[in-house]
């Protein structure tokens, strides 16, 4: 019997409300939803604002930097393409912007033998993907 090959990663599928984070992404950019009625930034993009429940937005630019809020290292596949990236970090980053703004990313070029703590700085990095760029975080000062 012949082996299958590895699925590869899901990607994210923008949409009306998400395509203005994908498309800033592709170009290097973290940029988030502000609301035009009480300034609340908020990630993941919705429809109406999570404070006030108002639909009217402006593109906010981050600067990229946050800190770990939580994480979590996965050691068992929940997807046949991520077989080849275990062990790999999954953290939830609170942005410098705004308390309690915080979004849910890979924790990526992590130097061996470091332990990740909540409360350590990072940066957004990205990855290219094909027709997708996906924004993800590293250690302050980590680099490729």
């Amino acid at each position: 019997m012949e082996a299958r090959p590895v699925d590869p990663r899901p990607l994210p599928a923008p949409d009306d409300v998400s395509g203005f984070f994908w498309n800033a992404a592709a170009e290097h950019r973290l940029v988030l939803q502000r609301c035009a009625s009480c300034s609340n930034l908020q990630y993941p993009p919705e429809v109406c604002c999570q404070r006030c429940q108002a639909e009217e937005f402006e593109p906010a630019e981050m600067t990229g930097r946050g800190v770990i809020y939580s994480y979590a290292v996965v050691d068992r596949p929940l997807h046949a393409g991520f077989v080849d990236a275990l062990p790999y970090v999954v953290a939830l980053v609170e942005l410098a912007e705004q308390p309690g703004l915080r979004i849910l990313t890979n924790l990526v070029d992590v130097p061996e033998g470091t332990e990740v703590r909540c409360g350590m700085p990072v940066e957004v990095t990205y990855e290219d993907r094909g027709s997708i760029t996906l924004p993800q975080f590293r250690l302050s000062g980590a680099r490729r």
